[in-house]
């Protein structure tokens, strides 16, 4: 006479942070053999394809698969556990990001509502002047896309965007829906909330100069004097050589024309020895809008006289350090 066997029965439940997976039992019909427990591993699912191979494997087993997402309005739904999804299922939607595995419920009013219903008239308007504030957002960034090259991090769009949404909210002339960046950036506020953003959060230029510099506004210059790299910087174990680099960028945020001045380039080995770095533009750039001055440094590594960006440039820094 056979033994009663226990088969793998899987219960996972998606909460408002986590998703838990827990192994319970159940008694099926006796048999002849004896099933063995599924050990505890970390499996990740890509997609739908490899969830419909996992139940295929399983099969002979009773998988149970129970959603019970409850709703946080400021907190996305935190997959934890061994079974990490991603793809969707029915109303549900589950992704990675940097932030983790995440999983969200299909929701919200149908688009078409939103686009014609009157009583919607407030959400276009905000996602018009949105859409602008990106648009801005994405404008500079085009325009220092060389350098942004060894000096952004990650959410410097989104960083960008909430910034450019700050200054389009100081419009006080246009009406609501259609208030925009390139009437509010002429305002000395407006101009304040611009200088100093550094676009790569790892490396902030005031915790890594510690030297007095200073802009012309008419030329462009940037001069730092007496500057003494092993003093003056921190700069990243492995570093051997430092490079700053200025330019002049006139920047119409109503038409979207820029011109980008760069200057010449100081590279200097990390030592105690003094020097006046000067930065000049190649020349004025051309054009009507607003003037944007910036600072960047990069440090490098020299292996056999050929020098190596670090790190991928994740502790240069790339600032604007004057609106005019």
């Amino acid at each position: 006479m056979g033994y009663p066997c226990l088969c793998p029965y899987f219960f996972i439940l998606i909460g408002v942070n986590y998703i838990d997976a827990v192994q319970t039992h159940r008694t099926v019909p006796q048999c002849g053999t004896a099933v063995l427990l599924l050990s505890c591993q970390m499996i990740s699912i890509r997609d739908m394809n490899e969830l419909a191979l996992l139940l295929k494997l399983l099969q002979g087993c009773e998988v149970s698969i129970k959603i019970n997402l409850k709703k946080n309005q400021f907190k996305m739904a935190r997959q934890k556990g061994i079974i990490k999804l991603k793809g969707k299922i029915g109303d549900l939607s589950f992704y990675k990001t940097q932030d983790g595995h995440l999983a969200r419920e299909k929701g919200g009013v149908d688009a078409d509502r939103i686009k014609n219903d009157a009583a919607f008239v407030r959400t276009r308007e905000n996602g018009a002047e949105f859409g602008s504030s990106a648009s801005s957002g994405k404008v500079l960034r085009t325009a220092l896309f060389a350098m942004l090259q060894t000096a952004s991090d990650n959410r410097v769009v989104s960083r960008l965007t909430k910034l450019m949404t700050d200054i389009k909210n100081l419009d006080a002339t246009s009406a609501r829906g259609e208030r925009n960046v390139g009437v509010a950036i002429v305002l000395p506020t407006a101009k304040t909330l611009l200088k100093n953003f550094n676009f790569n959060k790892r490396a902030i230029l005031g915790s890594i100069l510690f030297q007095p510099y200073a802009v012309n506004t008419g030329t462009g210059v940037i001069t730092i004097n007496g500057l003494e790299p092993v003093n003056h910087l921190t700069f990243p174990t492995g570093a051997t050589h430092v490079t700053f680099k200025g330019s002049w960028l006139k920047l119409d945020f109503v038409t979207g024309q820029y011109d980008l001045q760069a200057s010449n380039v100081v590279n200097l080995p990390i030592d105690g020895v003094a020097t006046n770095v000067i930065l000049t533009p190649a020349g004025i750039p051309a054009g009507a809008g607003t003037d944007l001055y910036l600072l960047q440094i990069e440090f490098y590594q020299e292996v056999n006289a050929v020098q190596y960006s670090l790190k991928n440039g994740a502790h240069n820094a790339l600032c604007i350090v004057e609106v005019a």
